[in-house]
Formats: C-alpha cells, sequence, structure tokens
C-alpha cells in the first residue's frame, strides 16, 4: 500500500506490506531519486496470524493504517510523534478471519457546503472489510473508539476484496466487494447518515474474484480473478455497469469488449 505526502517539505513514498511473520514493515524514502536511501520501521500490530491486508488512510487523517489479519482482528495503528504508534485492535471483526480492508475518502458531513473560514474539518473517519465470514462490514470511530456501523449481506462465499470509491463530490458513498462466489457487488448510499445502502451485482464471473480497484476519479473499476483476466468496469449516465476492456494474461494488448462479448462472459 503506497501513501503519498505530497503537502509535506519533504517528498515522503510511504511503503508499508504485510507478510506471515504477523509484523507489518514501514518504510519511508527521504529522497525518491536515490532508492537506496531508505529509513526503515518494523512494528508488530499485535495480531496472532497472518497479516492479509493494509491500507493507508486519508491524506487528512494524518499516518494512520489498517491492518486485517487471519485471527479476524482489525488493527488501527495511528503515528503520534517520535516514531511511536498507537495501536487500536477490533478482535473478532470477521469470524476465521479478515481479508481486506479499505479506508473511506475523507468526507465532513454537509461536506459540499464549506467549512467555517478558520475552523478544522471534523472528518469521519470510516473503513470497510471482507472476511472469511462472507460478510462485508462498515467501521466507523466514535469519540475514540472503532463500532461496526453496518453489516452487508450478498456474497454466498468469502469476501476477498473490498474498496470504497474516492470522492467526486457527490453525495453518494461506493464500496465494490469481490468474492470466491465469483460475484462482484456495488455498494451505494445516498442517505446522509449512511444507514441505507443497496447492493447491485456487476458480475457473475466463472471463477474466484480476488481483487477489485478503482480510478482516482472513482468511475471506473478494475476486476481481477482467477480466470488470469482484468477487466474494466464503467457506469453508464442511465446507472448501468459495462465491460469497456480487459486484458489476459501474458497479453500486452488491451481489447475491447462489445455487448455480444459481454453477455457471453
Amino acid at each position: 500500500a503506497f501513501k503519498d505526502e505530497g503537502y509535506l517539505f519533504f517528498f515522503l513514498l510511504l511503503l508499508s506490506f504485510c507478510c506471515v511473520t504477523r509484523f507489518v514493515f514501514y518504510f519511508i524514502c527521504m529522497n525518491c531519486t536515490i532508492p537506496k536511501v531508505y529509513v526503515g520501521l518494523v512494528f508488530n500490530c499485535s495480531c496472532v496470524s497472518t497479516v492479509n491486508s493494509v491500507c493507508w488512510g486519508p491524506y487528512d487523517f494524518g499516518l494512520i493504517l489498517a491492518c486485517g489479519s487471519s485471527d479476524g482482528a482489525i488493527s488501527l495503528l495511528t503515528f503520534t510523534g517520535d516514531q511511536q504508534w498507537d495501536v487500536k485492535k477490533i478482535s473478532n471483526a470477521h469470524t476465521i478471519g479478515c481479508n481486506a480492508v479499505s479506508w473511506a475518502p475523507a468526507v465532513v458531513p454537509g461536506s459540499l457546503i464549506d467549512q467555517p473560514s478558520g475552523q478544522k474539518p471534523n472528518y469521519v473517519k470510516r473503513f470497510v472489510s471482507g472476511g472469511c465470514d462472507n460478510l462485508v462490514k462498515l467501521w466507523k470511530e466514535e469519540d475514540g473508539q472503532w463500532k461496526e456501523d453496518q453489516k452487508l449481506e450478498a456474497h454466498s462465499d468469502w469476501v476477498r476484496d473490498v474498496g470504497w470509491a474516492p470522492s467526486i463530490g457527490l453525495p453518494t458513498s461506493t464500496i465494490a466487494s469481490c468474492s470466491q462466489d465469483g460475484r462482484v457487488f456495488i455498494w451505494t448510499c445516498d442517505d446522509p447518515a449512511g444507514n441505507t445502502w443497496t447492493a447491485k451485482l456487476l458480475h457473475k464471473f466463472n471463477d474466484v474474484v480476488w481483487h477489485v480497484s478503482w480510478s482516482i476519479t472513482g468511475n471506473i473499476l478494475a476486476v481481477s480473478g482467477g480466470d488470469n483476466k482484468v477487466t474494466l468496469w464503467k457506469e453508464s449516465m442511465d446507472g448501468q455497469w459495462a465491460c469497456i476492456s480487459d486484458v489476459s494474461k501474458g497479453q500486452g494488448a488491451v481489447s475491447t469488449i462489445t455487448d455480444t462479448q459481454q453477455n457471453e462472459q
């Protein structure tokens, strides 16, 4: 997972990755023109099993990292200064294991209305997770504690990945989830309180779907799975999702999907 702190005086490239040692590694590139110069930090995210997913929070939240592990827990690591990290743990967030975590964009309640001058924005910290209990869960920080906000049910097998779409200024939240059941769902919420989510089946693939990833504009979704293909999906003006291209393993060219080919997938 990468985090680009473009607003800092020194350009920092933050890289984190997870592994079977139950540790999360964190590197700072102090001078990206000299790749060999790194300051490395390593810390235990207090998991008792393998770490499956890590995700940096939005820039507006500061340095905060979510980690999902096979013991079903989710750890939230917040940098407090002097190379110290505050760790908060959501135990048993997902039965059997947590496979994926993804942060919601930094949004202020009523964000379409400008904040008063000089007032610090009151961002709501939220993220989504997917696990071996076939569930997609939404989490929200309240009074310094993380609480389950919503439980979304649609998949019939392990949820392998989740992705919260970037905000494009509209009062709508969008999440993509994929599963071993071969299905990809698009979850949308127009409710300002975030209580009502609607699931829409994007596509039923013939194999397990491993990953989903949004474009920076939040209107194109990349999907990859056990069929060794990467497909790109885009929402039309009428709210329908269509596959616009795919790339097969070992092929450098991108092919455009026709309506007939899409129906055959």
